[in-house]
């Protein structure tokens, strides 16, 4: 397995070297806005550690990345009032995985709805920042 490269977009992003929309962040992890989501409300779970994926992550991270996996998902169906939520997590490039550092994506799902196919196409900043609002108001909901 390769090793981690502290390169990859989220190290930027938690070292504040390149900006995001962040949705929620405790001592562990932080939860940002996909900026190419598959479905309105998309967040991405980053550890704060370094790991590469789930091959290398120390039990801990899992742990944390769980718990706030858990968070978000009630949050952005409550946000979008949703049916329910995808949850996907990819590991290597044969798995699927694209950037790597560990992540865990949530998407707000609907009855009937199929997810946007990921066409590398940004979404706009204004409605990232939108959708992560309304994230936002849910987990002070509680």
């Amino acid at each position: 397995m390769t090793s981690y490269d502290p390169a990859n977009v989220f190290a930027k992003i938690l070292r504040g070297e390149l900006p995001s929309q962040t949705v929620y962040e405790d001592g562990e992890t932080i939860a940002i806005m996909d900026i190419m989501p598959r479905a309105d409300g998309h967040v991405l779970v980053v550890p704060k550690a370094a790991c590469r994926n789930i091959f290398d992550a120390q039990p801990e991270a899992l742990k944390a990345v769980a718990l706030t996996t858990q968070k978000l998902a009630h949050a952005v169906k409550r946000a979008f009032s949703a049916d329910g939520v995808t949850i996907q997590q990819f590991n290597e490039p044969a798995g699927g995985q694209v950037v790597f550092h560990l992540h865990v994506h949530v998407m707000p799902r609907f009855e009937g709805v199929a997810l946007r196919p990921h066409t590398g196409a940004m979404e706009k900043p204004e409605v990232l920042a939108a959708n992560a609002e309304k994230i936002r108001d849910a987990l002070k909901a509680g």
